[in-house]
C-alpha cells in the first residue's frame, strides 16, 4: 500500500470513528447529506451509523461494482416475485428424526415416521399430541420439541433438543 493510500485509509478510519461522537441530530443530518433523505423514522442509532460510515467509505474507495448491483437488483427482484418473507419457512421433518424433550427429569423419544411419529412404541399422527400426552396439558407441539416460536427460557435440564439420523 502507497504511503498516499495509507493516509487515506487513516483519515477515512478517523471520519468513521468520529461518527460516535456525533449527536443523533447531527447523525441524521449526515446520513440526509450522503442519502438526499433523512433516515426512516425507528431506525436506531447503529443502523444509521452504519449507514453513513458506508457512505463514508464508498466515496473515498468506491462502492459496489456495477456487475454487483445488478445481481443485487435480480436477487430483490426474485424475492419479492417468489418469495412470501413475511410467512415463516415451514420446518420439513424427514422420516428417521429423532426429537428428544426433557421434560421433569424424564427423557421422551420421537422419532418422525414416513406418516407421523412414534413415541413410547405406539404411532401418533401430531406432535401436539404428544406434547399434551407428556405434559398433561394442552402444548403446540412443534413448540414443545424446541421447532418453531418464540422460546421461553426453561431449566437446563428441559431444553428441547432435535438430532436427525441421515
Amino acid at each position: 500500500m502507497s504511503r498516499a493510500s495509507d493516509e487515506t485509509s487513516a483519515t477515512i478510519a478517523a471520519e468513521v470513528a468520529a461518527l460516535a461522537s456525533l449527536s443523533h441530530r447531527e447523525l441524521r443530518l449526515a446520513w440526509r447529506q450522503y442519502y438526499k433523505t433523512y433516515p426512516p423514522k425507528f431506525v436506531n442509532r447503529t443502523v444509521i451509523e452504519l449507514g453513513v460510515a458506508w457512505k463514508i467509505q464508498e466515496r473515498a474507495f468506491g462502492g459496489l461494482g456495477a456487475a454487483t448491483k445488478r445481481q443485487l437488483d435480480a436477487l430483490a427482484d426474485e424475492l419479492e416475485a417468489k418469495s412470501d418473507i413475511t410467512r415463516p419457512k415451514q420446518l420439513e421433518l424427514r422420516p428417521g428424526a429423532r426429537l428428544i424433550r426433557d421434560w421433569h427429569g424424564e427423557t421422551h423419544e420421537v422419532v418422525v415416521t414416513e406418516d407421523g411419529f412414534r413415541w413410547q412404541g405406539e404411532s401418533w399422527s401430531s406432535l401436539s399430541l404428544i406434547a399434551k400426552e407428556i405434559t398433561g396439558t394442552h402444548w403446540s407441539g412443534p413448540r414443545f420439541f424446541g421447532l418453531s416460536g418464540p422460546t421461553k427460557k426453561s431449566h437446563p435440564k428441559q431444553a428441547p433438543e432435535c438430532v436427525t439420523d441421515e
